[in-house]
């Protein structure tokens, strides 16, 4: 990119060729020059979310470990292998982190979500991917654990927002299986929001079931309870 100092780029095929070096030549090295700056953006770019990645879920760890007040910006830096200063690089300021955390946890847990309802070869099959990756998946998991953490603060207006918004996405994947199943016959003709807004509710409340370690839990599957449930509502009148 040009600045005030080194004066307007010239596009590389303007460039005259050095001495003893013949136009071929050079457009050939223009050709690779930028190839070989592309790969190594790109291998800077995955360092970069290894790294940011790994931050993440130390967090994750630190918090569902020792929660909120006892968190340290260090401790989370022991654990990823990283300086303090590398882990306020990926996070700012602290009053931030948990959003920060949240919004990294569900965008790989929906991503793995995705994953595994694109091999569903029904809504059926995707209605089940979509509880088993909702509910905890055992008792203390750290993603759910961080979810209590970050709903026990005080936000402000954006983070209110940024908390909404990933509410909302659990409902909105949930709809678009309940849609899918009922437009192909597969699922009974209910009211898609209320039916959407009792399921989350029945799946939060057996979440906490699940993290609090209740004994009714201990011999059966939350998940396997909830998607009878589920399958019981929506099963269609004929085979009802």
């Amino acid at each position: 990119m040009a600045t005030s100092q080194t004066g307007p780029a010239l596009p590389e095929r303007l460039i005259p060729p050095r001495d003893g070096v013949g136009s071929a030549d050079v457009e050939a090295e223009a050709v690779s020059r930028p190839a070989a700056r592309l790969t190594a953006d790109r291998k800077r770019q995955r360092s970069g979310d290894e790294a940011r990645g790994r931050a993440m879920r130390a967090a994750i760890s630190v918090i569902a470990e020792k929660g909120t007040a006892g968190m340290r910006m260090s401790d989370i830096a022991e654990r990823a292998g990283m300086s303090t200063g590398h882990i306020l690089y990926h996070f700012g300021k602290k009053d931030r982190l948990l959003l920060e955390v949240l919004a990294w946890s569900q965008a790989d847990l929906w991503a793995r979500f995705q994953e595994a309802a694109d091999r569903a070869a029904s809504p059926a099959e995707k209605l089940d991917v979509f509880v088993r990756h909702y509910l905890p998946r055992h008792q203390g998991d750290e993603r759910y654990a961080l979810w209590t953490q970050v709903l026990a603060q005080r936000h402000d207006a954006e983070g209110r927002h940024i908390l909404t918004a990933l509410l909302d996405g659990w409902d909105e994947r949930l709809e678009a299986i309940l849609r899918e199943g009922r437009d192909v016959g597969q699922f009974a003709d209910v009211d898609l929001p209320e039916f959407t807004i009792r399921a989350v509710a029945m799946l939060s409340g057996l979440s906490e079931d699940v993290m609090f370690g209740r004994s009714r839990w201990q011999h059966t599957s939350a998940h396997t309870f909830a998607l009878s449930a589920l399958e019981r509502e929506l099963r269609p009148p004929a085979e009802a």
